[in-house]
Order: structure tokens, then C-alpha cells, then sequence
């Protein structure tokens, strides 16, 4: 089965049925509704309801991830907040800090229900493989505003941050993950979002979080790919098609498996974009 396509995950407040059912409604890639730092500390068990209700009745359009993010492991909410579970597709889980704490989530979870974690401490930084490994993770997260906070940052201007983002990237690479990079929080400075959303797709990231609509067709045009990586894409699956199975040799390179997964959801990417349609491509 094709990876879900993740160019935009759209975070917004539990609490808020109305901005639920506008990102239900956009064209974000994949939508989370949050419980946990957007939901205020006297409304977490109220929104929890709303959450589920949202995931269970609202209209999402198009084929986006339905998601929520619940609050972190060891506070007095989240095993609560995984009763609800069941109406999503995946979880979102704060602030990891080890593969244990990701475990003690996956033994509460329904089966089928995906995870992505968010790492946004300095002990989540060293144990990101590890973490990524665990059996259900589907995407390592990176998390600026709390890691700077951990490190205590006097800032956390997106650059400040270059060897973490590098060190996630990484260690999702490795496991096999999504890698999605953090929120521009500047979320009324289209520049902004289209320079970090560039930034971050030539170095290899699959998407980027959002916290308004506005910042969706700046980051799904960042990591739309290119004519020609549409027709590398379409040659391997088509290649790889022909061969049959096991690996094979392209152009002088080794196509396996995990290449033309890869190459898979690139097409989907461009298919998702309006770039290809369902079938064929023809060189640039």
C-alpha cells in the first residue's frame, strides 16, 4: 500500500469545532486536531469529546490523514485521551523523550491506529532512531518552540536549529519514517513559510506542519516534486513493474524495494498536486 502523502499537516485547537471543520474542509495533506498546547488546561477533557465527535462527523475532504495529538505521556490526561482513539487514523504523541514512552502508548491503542511522534527535547534528539523504531511510528516530528525551550534557547528562529532538524531527518531516514519538519509560526508572512518550506524539502523532508490554512499552498508548492523527478519516479515503478520482483539494475544504480516505495509516493505526491494524472508521464 502507497504511504499516505504528508507535504502539510494542519494542527488546530480541539476545543474549537469551528476551526475543526475548516481544516477538515481545506486541502491540507493531513489534519490534527490538538488537545494538547493549543487546548487550555480547564477545557482538555470538554475537547476531548469535541475531538471525537469531529473525527467521527466531520466532512473531510479529498483523502487527508485524520489526526489528534494527545498530551504527553505522564501527564494526568493521556491515557484518557487514547479512549477515542478508535475514530482516528493516527495519534500524534508530545514531547517523547524515549522508545519506552512511545511503547506505553502503543499498548493502549487500537490496532490499526498509526503514530507520529513529536521530538521536541534534547533527550527525544538522542534517542530519535530508537523512538522511530518502534513498531506503529509512522513520523518523526520536529518540534522548534519546546526543543528550544529544553535547550533554553534565547530565541528559536528556524535556522538556530539546523543540526536537530539534521539529526531527525536522519534518524527517520534510517527507520524507514516520515521526516515533517516544524510550524513557521510566522503564520501571516507568506515568505517566510515558502523559504523555510523550501529549506526544508531540498533537505529531504516529506512535509512541514501549519497552523493556518494560509500556510498550506506555500508548503504543498515546496515540496511538489519537479518534471524530472516525476519521470525518474514514474521509470523506477515502471521499471521495477517489468522486472517482476527482487532487486534490479537502473541506469547503474540498485532499485529495490524502499526505492520505488519512494518513488511510489513521489507519484502520489504529483498525482495529489494535479501534476500527473492517474496513469503516465512523459519526459520534460
Amino acid at each position: 500500500m502507497t504511504a499516505p502523502v504528508r507535504r502539510s499537516e494542519l494542527v488546530c485547537p480541539g476545543h474549537s469545532m469551528k476551526m475543526m471543520a475548516k481544516a477538515a474542509a481545506s486541502n491540507a495533506d493531513e489534519v490534527i486536531f490538538d488537545l494538547e498546547d493549543a487546548c487550555p488546561p480547564t477545557k482538555k477533557v470538554e475537547a476531548r469529546g469535541l475531538v471525537a465527535e469531529a473525527l467521527k462527523g466531520l466532512d473531510f475532504t479529498g483523502h487527508k490523514v485524520r489526526a489528534y495529538r494527545i498530551n504527553a505521556v505522564g501527564t494526568p490526561w493521556w491515557k484518557d485521551d487514547l479512549t477515542i482513539a478508535a475514530h482516528a487514523q493516527v495519534v500524534v504523541v508530545p514531547k517523547v523523550r524515549s522508545a519506552d514512552e512511545v511503547r506505553a502508548v502503543v499498548d493502549l491503542l487500537p490496532e490499526g491506529v498509526g503514530l507520529e511522534v513529536l521530538i521536541e527535547t534534547a533527550a527525544g534528539l538522542l534517542k530519535a532512531y530508537e523512538i522511530a523504531c518502534v513498531a506503529g511510528v509512522e513520523s518523526l516530528i520536529f518540534g522548534v518552540a519546546d526543543f528550544a525551550a529544553d535547550v533554553g534557547a534565547r530565541d528559536f528562529r528556524d535556522e538556530d536549529f539546523q543540526y536537530a532538524r539534521a539529526q531527525i531527518l536522519v534518524a527517520a531516514r534510517a527507520a524507514g519514517v516520515h521526516a515533517i519538519d516544524s510550524v513557521t509560526v510566522q503564520y501571516q508572512d507568506a515568505e517566510a513559510v515558502k523559504r523555510d518550506a523550501s529549506r526544508s524539502a531540498r533537505m529531504g523532508y516529506d512535509g512541514k506542519w501549519a497552523i493556518h490554512p494560509s500556510q498550506l499552498e506555500p508548503i504543498h508548492t515546496a515540496f511538489n516534486p519537479t518534471a524530472e523527478e516525476i519521470f525518474q519516479a514514474r521509470k523506477i515503478v515502471d521499471a521495477y513493474a517489468e522486472a517482476g520482483e527482487g532487486a534490479i539494475e537502473l541506469d547503474g544504480e540498485m532499485v529495490d524495494q524502499a526505492t520505488v516505495a519512494v518513488a511510489r509516493r513521489r507519484l502520489e505526491v504529483a498525482r495529489r498536486a494535479g501534476l500527473i494524472e492517474e496513469v503516465g508521464v512523459s519526459r520534460p
